[in-house]
């Protein structure tokens, strides 16, 4: 018998295709993350022998577990979750292409160190709390400028874009503004010039709210329950590290 996630699959690709097709954008702009939180690999890998390639994980600690499982299955990793310097170590035998949850520069400072030391680079997005709730990480989006400055001279990341959590309520017109937002604050970058900086990157949109993302220009949205089903706990409480 299919896996459910298969089927779930379709239905997300559909949703994307006319969430683009409402604002003339083209779906092949926007890059689907399975976040597989929780997800057992071998689930995983019926999505990816599928055709999906891009997944993500929260937890370093499920990260190392799924991931000689997952390497011989051709794909690409991002880390989505909040990083604790005593995890960096670990997170980089996993070979992530990319992390998604930068949001301070003492993380970034010892991510640098350990990537000299290892002598590799990391892509990197800046996390940007962009609904202003104390219980989520990222860096104000008045910060985020400075950031990024300080952030850019360290030699071993190269920064890509941004992602954000909107926020979890089924009310449009509370959620639209984080997603908008986030767009003016990847602008407002991008006219500051910033020396090896890019903004192709808007990592934002999930199971709940992808269409309102992609309407206001999400290039990479992370979707877990939709695809894989209802987990024990809620969201927030995957976004701990």
């Amino acid at each position: 018998m299919d896996d459910p996630c298969l089927h779930n699959l379709n239905l997300i690709h559909h949703r994307i295709n006319n969430a683009c097709v409402a604002v003339g954008r083209n779906p092949n702009t926007i890059r689907l993350l399975m976040a597989t939180k929780t997800v057992p690999a071998q689930r995983i890998k019926i999505a990816l022998q599928a055709g999906e390639f891009l997944i993500g994980e929260n937890k370093v600690q499920e990260l190392k577990e799924k991931f000689n499982e997952l390497k011989g299955i051709p794909h690409e990793s991002h880390f989505i979750g909040h990083l604790q310097s005593n995890k960096i170590k670990d997170l980089l035998k996993c070979k992530v292409s990319c992390i998604q949850s930068i949001d301070r520069f003492e993380i970034a400072e010892k991510l640098h160190a350990r990537l000299t030391f290892e002598k590799k680079e990391m892509n990197i997005l800046i996390q940007v709390n962009s609904s202003d709730e104390e219980s989520k990480f990222g860096v104000s989006p008045q910060d985020t400028v400075e950031l990024i400055k300080k952030v850019s001279l360290l030699s071993t990341l190269h920064i890509k874009g941004l992602m954000t959590i909107g926020l979890f309520s089924a009310e449009e017109n509370k959620v639209r503004p984080c997603f908008r937002k986030m767009k003016d604050l990847q602008q407002d970058i991008i006219k500051h010039k910033i020396n090896g900086v890019e903004m192709d990157v808007l990592s934002m949109g999930m199971s709940h709210d992808l269409e309102i993302a992609i309407e206001e220009g999400a290039t990479l949205i992370r979707v877990g329950t939709a695809i894989f089903g209802e987990r024990i706990y809620p969201d927030s409480y995957y976004w701990k590290e």
